[in-house]
């Protein structure tokens, strides 16, 4: 038989989630994903859309149709497309606030979704027509519709940032915290966790 390890054994990865170093790599990774799949199709859109008519998939659910968009879904503040990368910029900051204690790998990948998607809609603000910063984002699968009558016409970087709310909403609900830790811990499992943390941070020094 196998002797069961000693109470408080394990690496500090196991106690207190993956390293810092990992989890930010997680998150720039997925962001960048994120970024360039979604650069890649709204060019693809761009090439293939522009001057046809919507284009039929999976028998009308889903439709391919390019708009372009001064404000957000259903173009509700259209008249004030400036706002959106003053509001894109703050979500940036507080996914950088958010890192400094990100030890957890499905935080790692929400954060890196929510920042992939700002990231893509914000290089349509600053670089596409008419102008730096209200910029028009380039739209183009609609549900059920072919004209988003159904629900707002959008693009992967919509979808990016939507999975990665549901995704922290989900660890949240679920107790899950970003350096690692589960809420509700034994008193045992926090000391344990803290221990390991401050072990890495003295080693670091």
């Amino acid at each position: 038989m196998t002797a069961a390890p000693p109470a408080g054994s394990g690496t500090a990865e196991s106690r207190a989630g993956v390293s810092r170093r990992r989890a930010i790599g997680i998150l720039l990774g997925v962001a960048l994903f994120a970024l360039l799949a979604d650069l890649a199709t709204k060019q693809l859109a761009l090439s293939e859309l522009t001057g046809r008519g919507p284009v039929s998939l999976l028998g009308g659910a889903v439709y391919l149709t390019l708009t372009r968009n001064s404000g957000a879904a259903w173009s509700i503040g259209s008249g004030h497309t400036w706002v959106f990368p003053l509001i894109t910029i703050g979500v940036i900051a507080w996914i950088g606030w958010m890192a400094l204690r990100l030890r957890s790998l499905p935080w790692a990948v929400s954060l890196g979704l929510v920042l992939g998607g700002a990231l893509g809609n914000l290089t349509d603000r600053i670089f596409r027509a008419p102008g730096h910063f209200v910029g028009h984002v380039v739209d183009m699968i609609s549900l059920f519709d072919p004209y988003g009558q159904v629900w707002p016409v959008f693009n992967l970087a919509d979808s990016s940032l939507v999975c990665g709310v549901i995704l922290a909403v989900l660890l949240e609900l679920t107790g899950r915290q970003r350096d690692g830790s589960r809420a509700g811990a034994r008193p045992a499992q926090q000391a344990d966790a803290a221990t390991a943390t401050g072990g890495e941070q003295r080693e670091r020094a």
